[in-house]
């Protein structure tokens, strides 16, 4: 049975101080709840030890929002994956459309992180989706199968089945408009059979696939009662318990 999981992508917001007033907000509203997915929050690099130490780690996966494409070095201002998983991470966001449009995250740069996570025992939440031109030109299928076999394909099947996959439609990201709950399941069934292809369909049937963009508490309810819709990468939803906790219980 594949994992439920709802995780929040902080992107680079909140202070250290605010992000662990946050987590511990969100670690009260979840005591002695029953909540019928994983919950996972995404925080900036330098808040991943001490949000990990003030929160139930059981209860909340912590991930980070990106590593670096090398194992160690000289590489200033980088982070690696070894660094992320000894703060008690446990996940890391991989391939955000932000991380390849703003810094030029190619296919070869992807590979190497998400290698690198998997060594360290991180399970990437590697994202893929089109952006409005490519989805207007009917291209949207090929461009995410693109960005999933380029970085994704050559791994083994035991490791590719480590992975978590976000399908972000890039035109949905932060701008209010939504995929409807057809347009996702339709991508995501898309993605599941592109999965089956390649790692027959016990993979593909395991792989958790989750929805990211505009997705709120008003929304989620229709989007994840879809079959291939296996919960949410949240991002401005995410700052706030008040709007989290609803996208969570929609399960």
């Amino acid at each position: 049975m594949r994992k439920k999981i709802v995780a929040g992508n902080w992107k680079m917001n909140k202070n250290l101080q605010e992000g662990l007033t946050l987590a511990q907000e969100l670690d009260a509203a979840l005591k002695g709840k029953q909540v019928n997915c994983e919950v996972v929050i995404g925080t900036p690099f330098i808040h991943l030890a001490s949000v990990a130490n003030a929160i139930d780690t059981e209860k909340i996966g912590v991930a980070a929002q990106n590593c670096a494409d090398k194992a160690s070095g000289a590489y200033t201002g980088e982070v690696s994956a070894e660094m992320v998983a000894s703060t008690g991470a446990k996940y890391v966001i991989l391939g955000h459309s932000e991380r390849r449009a703003y810094y030029h995250e190619t296919v070869g740069i992807l590979k190497e992180k998400v290698l690198l996570a998997l060594e360290n025992n991180l399970t990437p939440i590697f994202c893929i989706g089109e952006v409005l031109e490519e989805r207007e030109a009917n291209r949207h299928f090929d461009v995410v199968k693109s960005q999933i076999t380029s970085s994704l394909f050559d791994l083994s099947k035991e490791d590719f089945s480590k992975i978590v996959l976000a399908y972000e439609p890039v035109w949905a990201i932060g701008t209010g408009k939504t995929a409807t709950a057809a347009q996702a399941q339709e991508m995501h069934a898309f993605i599941r059979k592109t999965l089956a292809e390649k790692y027959e369909e016990e993979v593909a049937e395991n792989t958790s696939i989750l929805y990211g963009g505009s997705c709120n508490a008003s929304n989620a309810k229709e989007l994840f009662s879809n079959p291939d819709v296996d919960g949410g990468l949240i991002g401005g939803a995410s700052l706030g318990v008040d709007k989290f906790m609803p996208i969570i219980e929609a399960f």
